[in-house]
């Protein structure tokens, strides 16, 4: 590998000259070799997709600050599927959903939480504070030390994302998934 190279270079050069790199450390971050392949797979899969041509150095700081996303979003959604899985267990047998419900359920519990990631920390905390545990506008301006017409600024911006999200999973038409 010559670091002075600034040509760009083919993905299977490097998939050959970072992947098992990458592999190492996503296996100790992780601290499992399974879920390490699997996002190892996933960067190159997006590194496919991304129209950068990069050179060693940009190649490497690429797939590093890559990995760390990769990791943050699995963790995330572990959290999420642990969630859905207590809230699961607290039901009554004969109110668990199917199998193909849980399953839907559960990605439109990933999608929800990754766009509400997405937005601005206070849009999200006053969508939460409104939707999840009931709060009016007024309590929730309190909270957040910021006006009521704000507060009803930031719901409306996650209204609209919630909306482009229900459009984008086909929730749209009525489908329970």
């Amino acid at each position: 590998m010559s670091g002075g190279r600034s040509q760009s270079l083919s993905v299977n050069t490097l998939y050959a000259e970072y992947h098992g790199w990458l592999h190492g450390v996503l296996r100790r971050r992780l601290g499992n070799a399974d879920d390490a392949a699997d996002l190892a797979h996933d960067a190159f899969v997006r590194l496919l997709t991304s129209s950068r041509p990069l050179d060693h150095h940009g190649a490497r700081a690429y797939l590093s600050r890559m990995a760390r996303g990769l990791c943050v979003d699995l963790w995330r959604r572990r959290e999420v599927e642990r969630a859905w899985l207590e809230t699961l267990a607290n039901r009554p047998l004969d109110a668990v959903p199917s199998a193909e419900r849980q399953t839907a359920a559960l990605q439109a519990l990933v999608a929800v939480d990754a766009m509400l990631k997405r937005l601005p920390a206070p849009v999200a905390e006053a969508f939460i504070q409104s939707m999840v545990h009931g709060r009016s506008a007024k309590e929730v301006a309190a909270d957040l030390g910021v006006s009521d017409r704000t507060v009803r600024n930031y719901l409306s911006r996650a209204m609209l994302a919630c909306l482009r999200l229900q459009s984008r999973l086909g929730l749209d038409n009525g489908d329970p998934a």
